[in-house]
């Protein structure tokens, strides 16, 4: 029987639906931009695809490294780099499909959220595929707390840089970017609700 945990690992099952749609096929070159212990990354690099990562944590680096050594030897440990998402050091252009799964929500304020959002699209190459699963106010807006521009406290207890659908399409198009998919937004009772935000790069 196919032990799916090793297979795919703890992997974000929105990104999975993609997968099986097989808008992400090897051998693209995948960057995780916060990445953080990998676990997004485990079936990519276990298939072939050219697998890369960011993440300001270099503990969490490092542990993505070895994960690199033991599922897919042949992928340089510079693939996988110490760096924040606004500041990352690959090439512009140079990724096929960018995947930002729960980084984006940590912005500290519109002009943060931008930077990582202009530091992840900068890399991604005309054509190329763009994920992202993100906090947003859609479906609890009277559940949400303002604390600061777009930064809420969630009834969680969390605080969170907060987007809606309104911003997300424009922020779509001012990007030169077409959504893939309808914005879909899971409401977690009583605690959040979470964004699947996916694009293609004109």
């Amino acid at each position: 029987m196919l032990d799916l945990v090793r297979e795919f690992g703890p992997i974000d099952i929105y990104l999975f639906d993609q997968l099986l749609r097989g808008r992400i096929a090897p051998p693209m070159h995948v960057l995780d931009a916060g990445c953080g212990q990998g676990r997004n990354l485990v079936y990519l690099m276990r298939s072939g695809f050219e697998v890369f990562g960011a993440d300001a944590d270099p503990a969490a680096i490092e542990h993505v490294r070895g994960m690199g050594a033991e599922l897919a030897a042949r992928l340089p440990a510079d693939n996988f780099r110490v760096e924040p998402v606004e500041a990352m050091s690959f090439a512009s252009g140079s990724m096929d499909a960018v995947l930002s799964s729960a980084v984006l929500h940590f912005a500290r304020d519109d002009a943060h959220f931008m930077a990582m959002l202009n530091g992840s699209w900068r890399v991604l190459r005309p054509g190329g595929f763009f994920f992202a699963r993100l906090a947003s106010s859609i479906g609890m807006e009277n559940r949400v707390r303002s604390v600061a521009g777009r930064r809420h406290r969630l009834p969680d207890g969390s605080e969170r840089y907060l987007v809606d659908e309104a911003f997300l399409l424009a922020t779509t198009e001012a990007l030169g970017g077409e959504l893939l998919d309808p914005l879909k937004t899971t409401v977690v009772q009583d605690q959040r609700c979470m964004t699947t935000w996916v694009m293609r790069r004109r």
